[in-house]
């Protein structure tokens, strides 16, 4: 995964068709992935935190 990448958005419908629709990943930095992989901001902050590594 990559800030801005082009990615592919696939629609499963009940009827059992499917379409898929291009879509630009709206992830602009790489802190910002980070967030993602960790669930939001906040479950990163309370990892850092109970880590250590936050410099707080």
């Amino acid at each position: 995964m990559q800030p801005r990448q082009d990615v592919t958005l696939t629609i499963h419908r009940a009827d059992g068709s499917n379409e898929q629709v291009p879509l630009t990943l709206r992830i602009d930095t790489p802190i910002e992935i980070d967030y993602y992989l960790h669930g939001g901001i906040l479950p990163y902050v309370l990892r850092q935190l109970l880590a250590g590594t936050t410099g707080f």
